[in-house]
């Protein structure tokens, strides 16, 4: 191995890994603050996901007014939205133009991964180590990686085999014309496969879906924005950011009115209708107060999903396939179309349940499963992501006394508040695990911890300490909290990426907070206020357990 020389540029107050909504935020606030900043990006140019997923039919789920950032009056004033939820190159364009109005740019080093991040106790400092074999060492480190940005392996045998065109979703890096004429396999039915396949099905000669587990579908009800819409929520900007920091998902709730069995059955289904109709967030799965908590309330909601298939799909057969019973509504993430289960009314798709026949293998032009053998010219994977976790481990990130983050959460994750973990000085993630960026608008998250993170290294600077890190007690406090906090509520009854479950051998811990941004903001505002209870600045610590203050600000 080839030693690599000591790196003679500055130290930095911070190294950031990471050019989308995290990193870009980070650079501006480091900038204010007035602090040394270097960060680094794989891709050629700023945005992250974004740039990445470039998938036909790729867009946001969230509401595109909500899901930008709120930090200047004037950038929410002067870029103006086209849709209600916006295309992936949209969302691309303003992110850029975000990195050009507060000129970020300057702060990264585009198309170099960072390999390795080491601890130097003794030099209290981080060491990068990047794939140019060049070292840059500061005094911070932040992980601004994304929480779905490292692709899922694909964990069949087989696909060396396969001769033909293999594309993955999200590393799209073809037309949607190559596939015109073609026999194409979509391997998954995810958020991601819910938007491409009816914009394949349109160019192939046949397409095959393979499916393991059915989701619930919406329509997206995508629409363009009205300019007095538009105008209306400029207007207002400044009171619907407020309220999106302090909701439940990071968008203005709808606050249920009622549970599902305080209304009658047919007011109980009027409502689903008119929640279906609306659709987004704060559709169905929002609309009685215990549609995730309660499994008999869940399953009328999720029965009217059903229903709703059954009457869009004509085949009864490829209906039954296409119903999700193998969870409750919301437990995993729900999924928002347009036409998707009408694609399947077409003549040329048809799908198949790998439940019932799953792959065994592939041969140069097809996929056996163990039922038959399907003839493909081209496979699509849309298999999703080794979420949170994975992007983390990307980063060979270690200390000599801990060792390495991934075997410190051999057993699961360990952090405190999803922004920092024991045995790791210095160092923080930006929507991390167990933070509330799985279940909300992330970029509400990403806000506001970024804000948080920069306080407190403004704290410790203003107190002279150089070594930030959480008391193992406080972790095991907030790993407590959340885990406590999801076992109230259906996402703890089932399997999915939100657990880790979709990557072979990684162990299954909630992924996420689920008590609110809401919640979760006044918690750590409330810390701030207290001293930072629970983390030690250079060994010292204030005294005072997370769970009570939790339990205080409920």
């Amino acid at each position: 191995m080839t030693e690599t020389a000591p790196s003679t540029a500055p130290v930095v107050d911070l190294l950031c890994v990471g050019a989308g909504f995290s990193g870009l935020y980070a650079a501006y606030k480091a900038a204010e603050k007035g602090w040394t900043f270097a960060g680094f990006e794989a891709a050629p140019d700023v945005g992250g996901t974004w740039f990445w997923n470039t998938y036909p039919g790729a867009r946001c789920d969230v509401e595109s007014v909500y899901y930008s950032y709120s930090f200047s009056q004037e950038l929410l004033q002067e870029w103006t939205w086209s849709e209600r939820f916006a295309p992936q190159a949209e969302i691309l364009s303003y992110i850029q133009h975000v990195a050009d109005r507060f000129d970020l740019r300057r702060h990264f080093t585009f198309g170099t991964r960072v390999t390795s991040a080491t601890w130097l106790p003794d030099e209290r400092l981080w060491e990068v180590t990047l794939d140019s074999g060049e070292t840059r060492r500061g005094r911070h480190l932040l992980a601004a990686s994304g929480g779905l940005s490292a692709p899922k392996d694909f964990d069949v045998p087989g696909l060396e085999n396969f001769t033909g065109t293999t594309v993955s979703t999200s590393r799209w890096n073809i037309p949607l014309s190559d596939l015109a004429g073609k026999r194409v396999a979509v391997i998954g039915t995810g958020s991601s496969a819910v938007q491409c396949i009816p914009l394949i099905a349109e160019v192939a000669e046949h397409l095959t879906v393979f499916q393991r587990t059915p989701n619930y579908v919406f329509p997206a009800r995508n629409t363009p924005l009205s300019a007095e819409y538009v105008d209306e929520i400029k207007s207002n900007y400044a009171a619907i950011r407020e309220e999106c920091r302090h909701s439940l998902g990071g968008i203005p709730d709808r606050i249920p009115d009622a549970a599902a069995f305080d209304v009658s059955d047919e007011e109980r289904r009027d409502r689903y209708e008119r929640a279906y109709q609306r659709s987004g967030f704060n559709g169905v799965g929002g609309e009685f107060s215990d549609l995730l908590t309660d499994a008999r309330a869940n399953e009328t909601a999720a029965e009217f999903v059903r229903e709703k298939i059954r009457r869009i799909v004509r085949n009864p057969k490829t209906a039954a396939v296409l119903e999700p019973r193998f969870h409750p509504l919301g437990a995993k993430r729900s999924c928002f179309g347009t036409d998707y289960y009408e694609t399947f009314n077409r003549p040329n798709v048809s799908v198949v349940s790998l439940r019932d026949e799953p792959i065994e293998t592939m041969t140069s032009d097809s996929i056996v499963t163990r039922a038959g053998s399907h003839e493909v010219d081209a496979i699509v994977l849309a298999i999703g992501f080794d979420a949170f976790t994975g992007p983390l481990y990307a980063l060979g990130v270690s200390t000599p006394e801990t060792g390495g983050l991934q075997d410190a959460w051999s057993d699961g994750v360990r952090t405190y508040l999803g922004i920092m973990t024991a045995g790791f000085p210095n160092f923080f993630m930006i929507g991390g695990p167990q933070s509330p960026a799985l279940a909300s608008n992330v970029v509400v998250t990403i806000e506001q911890a970024v804000d948080w993170i920069a306080d407190l290294i403004g704290h410790a600077k203003a107190g002279g300490a150089e070594v930030i890190e959480p008391t193992i007690e406080a972790q095991d406090d907030w790993v407590k909290i959340t885990e406590d906090t999801v076992a109230r509520t259906l996402y703890a009854t089932t399997d999915s990426w939100y657990r880790g479950s979709n990557v072979t051998g990684k162990p299954t811990t909630f992924l996420g907070y689920v008590g609110g941004v809401g919640k979760y903001r006044r918690m750590c505002t409330e810390l701030a206020k207290r001293g930072y209870p629970g983390i030690a600045l250079d060994g010292e610590t204030v005294a005072r357990r997370l769970g009570r203050i939790h339990e205080e600000i409920a």
